[in-house]
């Protein structure tokens, strides 16, 4: 077999193991309510009208979502089929890359843990599952430092990886500003460029440090990766002008949202809640073990964890300054982190191996690593029932959305003879979805009048209001009364429809 066919073959096949696995034990994933809402714009910029943002608490628009959308309108309900093939394989991705960047950076059992540690891990796991937009990202973030963690200033490959990675989230606007940075200048030591390096030319000093170009790369090669650093958010930029006549829109909608929601947010917030979202993703044997290998990597394993250290440091970074400038504090803006420090947990627990037998600090990294390893163990009946919790979640949320997908099927909306009322914004995409209409003829019984004329969906029992529930800080405790007039004409486990023609 040709070494470039077998260097495809072994990572698909991996992929493809971990994506059957992940259909075996958690076979009900479903589509976020901001996936469904960037299919519904997809299909509207398909029929070449602007998406409608109108409805009540609309989420962010991300140009590649809305792009896939786009291309799977013709598909049909298909579409959704697509975009949950999208998240199993971004999960399997994700395992991928992480263990390959653990095996790079350090060794195979170090890359196989950490991959295990990753993908064991609830908020994977239930946000990947219900194929939230950060799983692909972190996939496409993992790849691109996998190109630099194999070949150091790879340049335009990382680049590339980073233009749709920056069409999903913004943090990737910063990676690639920075790498680029990296690719163009070198700061040191004052006196610690030698005389071949001539070439370089100087920019300038401070503080003893000095900086200059590092002469690798043309002027021409420069600009023309400076190009692809900037290409994800003028892409993004130029996507919000044309779609929202805003070129701010995602940015300003987003911060409206948290406001109206009144997330965590701010700089007071990301000091008081920002630790607490990262250990809700690697809970605290992981979050022990990251910090511990984070130290140790440095201290005796320096160039082997530098790379892998500064992007876990950069996608903090990134995740506290969009902190501060007023979006939310969530765990899933941590999991890129979460997903690097995984790596160091791994190396908290094995690293010791990669000493030599007579370091001096072998056995005190061992009795570390046993720690560790211990508090995995204990552990582990928790993170059992997180992932259970995880899985019992999905199905019975997933029940709730496919019964209200087969009201519709079924007809229980025929005639559409005016605006759908339903219990909370949360059934707001998945209906206009379904029924081919815009967001805003779905109209949410919590944050807006109920129309006199239309249809009005009520929850048939108290468990589809314990789960459905979208966000922590909504009503908890919705169950308007039929308006005056309304008849049944369906109902289900879930639901019930009435109509007032």
């Amino acid at each position: 077999m040709p070494s470039r066919v077998s260097s495809w073959l072994t990572p698909a096949a991996w992929v493809a193991g971990v994506t059957a696995v992940l259909l075996l034990v958690f076979p009900v994933g479903f589509p976020n309510y901001d996936t469904i809402y960037a299919l519904v714009w997809g299909r509207e910029l398909a029929h070449g009208i602007s998406p409608d943002v109108g409805s009540a608490l609309p989420p962010t628009p991300h140009p590649l979502t809305e792009l896939i959308g786009l291309v799977t309108t013709p598909l049909g309900d298909g579409a959704i089929t697509v975009t949950m093939v999208i998240a199993y394989v971004s999960l399997g991705l994700i395992g991928f890359f992480v263990y390959r960047l653990g095996a790079i950076w350090f060794d195979r059992w170090v890359g196989a843990v950490a991959a295990a540690i990753v993908l064991t891990r609830a908020p994977f796991l239930s946000n990947g599952l219900r194929a939230y937009i950060d799983l692909p990202y972190i996939a496409f973030c993992l790849a691109a430092l996998l190109v630099e963690a194999k070949r150091p200033r790879a340049g335009w490959p990382v680049l590339a990886l980073l233009i749709p990675a920056g069409l999903l989230r913004p943090e990737a606007w910063l990676f690639a500003g920075v790498y680029w940075l990296w690719l163009a200048l070198d700061l040191r030591p004052m006196g610690r460029f030698r005389d071949h390096e001539a070439r370089n030319r100087p920019i300038g000093g401070v503080f003893g440090w000095e900086l200059r170009w590092r002469g690798e790369r043309s002027t021409v090669e420069l600009a023309w990766l400076a190009a692809l650093a900037v290409s994800g958010s003028v892409l993004w930029v130029a996507f919000d002008a044309i779609t929202a006549g805003d070129p701010l829109y995602s940015w300003t909608g987003t911060k409206e949202t948290v406001e109206t929601l009144e997330r965590q947010t701010g700089p007071v917030d990301l000091v008081l809640y920002g630790p607490r979202r990262l250990g809700e993703v690697l809970q605290w044997p992981g979050m022990v073990g990251a910090g511990g290998g984070v130290v140790l990597g440095l201290a005796f394993l320096r160039r082997r964890s530098a790379l892998g250290a500064a992007a876990a440091g950069l996608a903090l970074l990134a995740f506290a300054l969009l902190a501060c400038g007023g979006l939310a504090i969530l765990p899933r803006y941590t999991m890129l982190a979460a997903a690097i420090l995984a790596i160091f947990a791994a190396l908290a627990l094995l690293g010791w191996r990669l000493l030599e037998p007579d370091h001096r600090w072998r056995r005190r990294w061992q009795v570390f690593a046993g720690l560790v390893a211990l508090m995995f163990a204990v552990w582990i009946p928790n993170q059992w029932d997180l992932d259970s919790r995880v899985d019992t979640d999905l199905t019975n949320q997933a029940q709730i959305e496919g019964d209200l997908s087969d009201l519709v099927d079924d007809g229980a909306f025929e005639p559409l003879c005016g605006k759908v009322a339903v219990p909370n914004h949360r059934a707001v995409p998945r209906l206009a979805f379904g029924l081919d209409v815009r967001p805003t003829e779905i109209v949410s019984a919590i944050e807006e009048r109920i129309p006199k004329r239309g249809y009005f969906v009520a929850p048939a029992s108290k468990f589809v209001i314990h789960n459905f529930i979208l966000d922590p800080n909504d009503p908890t405790d919705f169950s308007p009364e039929v308006p005056p007039g309304f008849k049944l004409v369906a109902e289900n486990e879930s639901w019930q429809v009435y109509r007032r023609c």
